[in-house]
C-alpha cells in the first residue's frame, strides 16, 4: 500500500529553518522529521512512499539519494569518482521504496494528492496520506483495520491539540483559582495519518487544499474519524521544533522502531 507524504509547502511560520530547507527536512535528533514519519509507517509494514514535493524539492531528493554515503564508511577515488562502500560497517539500513513526485511550488495539498494518482497502481484499492511535519504514537495497522470496517471512502485520525496558551480557571467571586499551562484540549483536529480508497479522486479538484475534499466526503457520510488519544505533535514553529527535540532526547513516544 502506498503512503503519500505531503512535502511541498514552504513552511513560512518556521522561517528560521525553512528559509534554507523544506519543513519535512527539519531535524529531530539527528534525522529529518520526514524520516521519523517514514519509520513509523515502515515499522507496521508500509514502506512504499510517494513524496509530493514542491518547495526546495532537491533538498529532500539529495538526502535520500545520498543516504548510503551518510550512513556508511566509504573510500572515494577522486580521479574517476569511483566509490567503494564498506557496507559491513554501515550503522543504519532503512527499507524504504520512495517515488519522488514534483507536484509544483504553489500547488495546494488537495491537488498534490491528485498529481500522485498515476503512481498508485489501479489494483491498489487503498492508499494513505499524511503531512510531512507530524509524528504520533499510532498503531497504523489498527487505523487501517478501522478504515476497512467503516467502509467509507476516507478516514482521518483525530488527535487532541495542545493550547498555545495557558488557561485561567475562575473560582467564586471572579477570583482566579488556578492556571493550567498549555493544556491538551478535548476537541479533535485532523492530525494527518489518513486512509482513502481510490474513489476519493472523484472528489478532488485542482487548485484547492485537502479541506474541501474532506468536507465533501463528510457531507455524503463517507468520512470516518479514528480517535487517537495518545501522543501527537506537529512542527509549525521553531518553538514546537525545540520542544519536539527535547521530547526526543527524553523518551520519544513515537519511536516504535529499534534500528
Amino acid at each position: 500500500m502506498k503512503v503519500i507524504i505531503l512535502c511541498g509547502g514552504a513552511g513560512t511560520r518556521l522561517k528560521e529553518e525553512t528559509e534554507y530547507k523544506p519543513k519535512p527536512m527539519v531535524y529531530v535528533g539527528n534525522k529529518p522529521i520526514i524520516w521519523h514519519i517514514m519509520k513509523i509507517y515502515s515499522y507496521y509494514g508500509f514502506n512504499e512512499f510517494i513524496l509530493a514535493l514542491g518547495y526546495k524539492a532537491d533538498y529532500i531528493k539529495d538526502f535520500f539519494l545520498n543516504q548510503k554515503a551518510f550512513t556508511s564508511d566509504f573510500t572515494l577515488a577522486t580521479k574517476n569518482h569511483e566509490v567503494d562502500y564498506h557496507m559491513k560497517n554501515r550503522t543504519e539500513v532503512d527499507d524504504f521504496k520512495i517515488t519522488f513526485v514534483d507536484t509544483g511550488l504553489e500547488t495546494l495539498p488537495g491537488e498534490r494528492i491528485l498529481r500522485c494518482k498515476k503512481y498508485i497502481p489501479k489494483n491498489d484499492k487503498y492508499f494513505m496520506v499524511t503531512y510531512g511535519d507530524g509524528v504520533v504514537d499510532l498503531d497504523i495497522s489498527k487505523l487501517l483495520r478501522f478504515h476497512l470496517k467503516q467502509n467509507t471512502i476516507g478516514t482521518i485520525t483525530g488527535v487532541h491539540p495542545s493550547s498555545k496558551y495557558g488557561l485561567v480557571k475562575i473560582g467564586k467571586k471572579k477570583l482566579v483559582a488556578s492556571f493550567v499551562e498549555k493544556p491538551t484540549l478535548s476537541d479533535y483536529v485532523n492530525g494527518g495519518f489518513m486512509v482513502f480508497d481510490q474513489r476519493v479522486f472523484k472528489y478532488i479538484k485542482n487548485n484547492e487544499s485537502e479541506h474541501p475534499v474532506l468536507a465533501r466526503l463528510s457531507k455524503i457520510k463517507q468520512l470516518s474519524l479514528y480517535n487517537h488519544n495518545g501522543f501527537w505533535a506537529s512542527v509549525d514553529t521553531y518553538k514546537e521544533l525545540k520542544n519536539l527535540n527535547k521530547i526526543w532526547k527524553e523518551k520519544a513516544p513515537w519511536k516504535v522502531w529499534t534500528n
